[in-house]
């Protein structure tokens, strides 16, 4: 392996960075308000994405019910990707595109927020849960890149679209990690004070 190519890989991940922070810093501070108003009101947040979008779901999930980098109480998140039987359930009964909006269908209220994850915007099950949240009144919050794809086309006003300036996918994910690190960094520090 060429440390050369290595060392590339490194180079293009800290020159996104640095492109998408004057970009990226006004949306992801929205965000922050936005979830933490939410769970301020006593309400919950849900999370989806497919491939490594639900690993990240997963990422941000537990790190809103477990912690950060601080000492809380847990917070009420719910990532739609976990549970094997519900997915199982649904993408047999119903079809694999249902899999995220029925969860929001059965879980979700006015007030909640959904965070959905998408490298390419165009995931349908995806969009089918932004469908789902909006019937709901839930506020969503999409993590995209690749020009934001379909779903830049279906958010409303209420909506924060954070869309990362990128076409490749590894750029993207490493960006959307970066981000799901700042709302988590941004609502302790809400919760528990600048430290």
């Amino acid at each position: 392996m060429s440390v050369e190519r290595i060392q590339q890989q490194f180079r293009d991940s800290a020159a996104l960075q640095l492109e998408a922070l004057d970009s990226l810093a006004v949306p992801i501070a929205a965000a922050v308000d936005t979830l933490f108003s939410a769970l301020a009101n006593g309400s919950k947040i849900l999370v989806c994405g497919n491939g490594g979008s639900a690993a990240e779901a997963q990422r941000f999930a537990a790190l809103l019910i477990g912690r950060f980098e601080r000492e809380r109480p847990g917070l009420p998140a719910v990532a739609l990707t976990t549970d094997s039987s519900i997915l199982t359930a649904i993408g047999n009964d119903y079809a694999f595109e249902q899999i995220f909006s029925n969860q929001v269908r059965a879980l979700g209220q006015a007030g909640d927020v959904l965070l959905a994850i998408s490298t390419s915007g165009n995931s349908v099950n995806v969009l089918a849960a932004v469908q789902e949240a909006h019937e709901r009144e839930m506020i969503v919050i999409a993590l995209t890149g690749n020009g934001g794809g379909v779903m830049s086309e279906v958010l409303v006003d209420t909506d924060i679209h954070i869309c990362v300036p990128s076409e490749r996918t590894a750029r993207i994910q490493e960006i959307h990690l970066l981000t799901i690190h700042c709302l988590c960094d941004g609502i302790d520090a809400m919760l528990l004070g600048e430290d």
